[in-house]
């Protein structure tokens, strides 16, 4: 009975060991996740296409709150600094769920504000990010923009 035990014992240590070390490597990639998405924006504000570009996988593709898709590295990055120049403000996303599709997959979805435009308006939108782990670096590869059916949100 004893060597049962000893057995059930390992073996439940055994089991354990991995969701222990899994949920330590979660943390930090929920971490890493929220850090790109932040670079994302700071990147667009310092108007640094190479970093900006690093940020992103080379197939990454944008919806924009106009229907509109720019495909590609060089479309988003191109696109995303010419919005940022041409209507200013501060953007900030707040990142309300993180979904792990896989080890090396993620869904990231949040508020997106862009305050202090040079419209003199404020947008209030929506956005859904996947993010893939390339190299050992979190990746943008696909961003959703939405504005909210519910203008209170």
């Amino acid at each position: 009975m004893a060597k049962l035990l000893a057995l059930l014992a390992f073996l439940a240590a055994a089991v354990a060991a991995p969701v222990a070390a899994q949920s330590g490597d979660r943390a930090a990639d929920e971490t890493a996740i929220r850090a790109a998405i932040q670079a994302f924006l700071d990147t667009r504000e310092a108007n640094d296409a190479a970093a900006l570009g690093a940020l992103l996988t080379e197939d990454v593709d944008q919806q924009q709150t106009s229907g509109n898709v720019r495909r590609g590295r060089e479309a988003v990055v191109t696109g995303s600094l010419a919005t940022q120049q041409s209507t200013g403000g501060r953007r900030t996303i707040t990142v309300d769920s993180l979904r792990f599709v896989s080890a090396d997959v993620a869904i990231a979805d949040g508020r997106y504000d862009s305050v202090g435009r040079a419209d003199g308006t404020d947008q209030r939108m929506l956005t859904s990010m996947v993010l893939r782990r390339e190299s050992g670096a979190w990746k943008i590869a696909a961003i959703r923009n939405m504005l909210p059916s519910d203008p209170q949100r």
